[in-house]
């Protein structure tokens, strides 16, 4: 284990230090300085650690220039990323796991979410009726993008009832006004989405939930075990020639997850862009409180977190090669272990 910077304060007198780190400044140099993330629908509570980072000036107390590319959902984020456009994706770990099935190595390195915080529900307009999952079979199902996290809880939520995800059409709305549009309309039966797009529609009692990940317990309960969800993934050899930018980043976030623990949802609700309110800034404030849970205290992985989302792929994802997946390259916990050191509380 390398010896900190503290520890070295301690041994050597503060006086000397400098002698005896002469590179400490240098090694911390930022390797890239201006980076570009990609993200799926940053209005969403699901990416509010990016947002408060961004708005609180956390990644510019790192020394980063940061630049947000909003996308319609996770899957084209992650185009953005594999396309050269962007460094970083801010998106749903579980990418990372079907990533490397097809052979292209991506990590995690900090967590914004510690549970999925997706909300599926069918329209009361157009499935009246609803029983049972069998009743979606031949139904329009409204995701951020097809093959973002959505579209993944729903398609493992299909399955785990016995009906397989080609039996329905997933139709990309994105995670703002137009998704509460596509239902309210009727173009779409059934929803997978997040706050305050799902606090919307019920608000408006157009919606019956039928299954719901926003806290840990009944994410346990749907998945089996701790589903990690949002959070900073990029090209492993990314990480390994931006050392240092990368723990930047990791600093700014836990430093975010960490602030929005302690905040109230009247202080984050300032905080925010208008636009992210939907026009209504107490129901806002209440989706921050039925949400709080699902996102990550300090940016930390839970142990079973990777197999968990292995597992959840393999179960819907026809031929998919869950045993040649190393989970140990998809997460990697050296930063967000560095920066709660830097910041144990905020």
């Amino acid at each position: 284990m390398s010896i900190t910077r503290r520890e070295v304060l301690k041994i050597a007198g503060v006086a000397g230090a400098a002698s005896v780190l002469p590179s400490v400044s240098h090694a911390q140099t930022l390797e890239k300085k201006d980076v570009a993330i990609a993200v799926g629908g940053q209005a969403l509570i699901y990416y509010l650690p990016l947002s408060i980072a961004d708005a609180n000036g956390y990644f510019k107390d790192e020394g980063l220039n940061v630049k947000i590319l909003d996308f319609a959902g996770g899957s084209r984020a992650l185009q953005a990323v594999v396309g050269g456009s962007a460094d970083v994706v801010s998106g749903a770990f579980e990418h990372t796991i079907s990533l490397q099935s097809k052979g292209q190595e991506y990590c995690s390195f900090v967590q914004q979410g510690q549970c999925p915080m997706i909300v599926l529900a069918v329209s009361k307009k157009t499935v009246p009726n609803y029983k049972s999952p069998e009743d979606l079979k031949g139904k329009k199902i409204g995701v951020t993008a097809p093959g973002s996290s959505t579209n993944m809880a729903i398609s493992f939520f299909l399955s785990k009832h016995g009906v397989k995800p080609s039996d329905v059409s997933f139709i990309g709305v994105g995670g703002g006004a137009g998704a509460i549009t596509a239902l309210r309309t009727g173009q779409i039966d059934a929803i997978a989405n997040l706050d305050p797009v799902i606090g919307t529609l019920l608000k408006d009692d157009l919606i019956t939930i039928i299954a719901d990940t926003r806290t840990v317990k009944d994410t346990i309960d749907i998945f089996g075990g701790n589903m990690p969800s949002g959070c900073l993934y990029t090209r492993r050899d990314f990480i390994a020639s931006n050392p240092n930018t990368t723990q930047a980043l990791a600093n700014a976030i836990v430093r975010a997850d960490k602030w929005i623990q302690k905040s109230t949802p009247e202080e984050i609700a300032k905080v925010v862009p208008e636009n992210y309110l939907l026009g209504d800034v107490e129901l806002y404030k209440s989706c921050l409180e039925g949400n709080k849970p699902g996102l990550s205290p300090d940016g930390t992985m839970p142990e079973d977190g990777p197999k968990t989302a292995l597992n959840a792929l393999a179960s819907y994802i026809e031929n998919f090669p869950a045993s040649e997946i190393d989970l140990s390259k998809v997460w990697n916990g050296e930063f967000v272990a560095k920066a709660n050191e830097k910041y144990p509380n905020v």
